[in-house]
């Protein structure tokens, strides 16, 4: 089997108006990242991938440059999977309309799941990093953490990923019908506290506060992964992964 030619696996974070607060960047720095966009979106079409994206800061491994040591991120009340005594942490930033995330998650998670979650070696948490333009990605996040309210989050986040990838290739055009549809599929949701939960918006300041810390440990793009603190970079095949966490247990 021929590999895929190199390329990246993310959707890059721009820093213009959206529905997520974050820090605002110099003019220059922001027509620096538009223009990074644009470039990896148009070698993206010459190379038959068009929903490829380069990652700023990034090199050709996929992972962020920099000489800082393990990232330290907030693990308390993120929506998590595993062991939280299990040996080796890994933390997710990730946009639920991103279609590199959902390659990551039909491609990667299940066999990272039942190596390593399943097996208490791996604990894995979830932080959202909703990119502005994709305008589905902060609803589809309060529904899955208004979810997490009735011990379903991971039931709701399987849903929104695999019933997007049901639709086809590329970024899903979806809304807020869409998410309810989809979650309703989940046994022994309540909707009507679902519903009335998101209406609150009691989750928008944490969204917020998520993708404000991935700003600050160098998150440019999604999905974005530090295993034990170090970064994994993009939508990587599960050798990268396995790779990892098996140096991680080694120590």
């Amino acid at each position: 089997m021929s590999e895929e030619p190199k390329q990246e696996h993310t959707h890059e974070q721009k820093k213009d108006e959206g529905s997520i607060k974050i820090p605002k960047k110099a003019f220059f720095f922001v027509a620096g990242f538009i223009l990074i966009f644009i470039v990896g979106f148009a070698f993206g079409r010459l190379t038959g991938n068009p929903s490829g994206a380069v990652v700023a800061g990034g090199n050709d491994n996929g992972n962020p440059t920099g000489n800082g040591g393990p990232v330290q991120l907030s693990l308390d009340g993120e929506p998590a999977i595993g062991d939280p005594k299990a040996p080796v942490q890994i933390v997710e930033f990730s946009d639920y309309q991103c279609p590199f995330c959902r390659r990551s998650f039909t491609t990667t998670y299940p066999q990272i799941k039942k190596d390593y979650i399943d097996t208490g070696k791996v604990y894995l948490v979830f932080k959202d990093f909703p990119l502005s333009f994709h305008p589905a990605a902060v609803p589809a996040a309060e529904y899955a953490n208004c979810a997490n309210e009735q011990g379903k989050y991971w039931e709701a986040h399987d849903a929104i990923f695999g019933e997007q990838n049901k639709l086809g290739q590329g970024t899903i055009e979806f809304g807020e019908a869409e998410i309810k549809k989809w979650i309703a599929t989940v046994p022994g949701v309540n909707m009507q506290k679902l519903e009335a939960c998101v209406k609150t918006g009691k989750y928008r300041s944490e969204i917020e506060q998520d993708a404000a810390e991935g700003l600050a440990a160098g998150v440019s793009g999604t999905p974005t992964f530090f295993i034990n603190g170090k970064p994994i970079v993009g939508a990587q095949p599960y050798s990268a992964f396995q790779a990892a966490i098996e140096a991680e247990l080694s120590k």
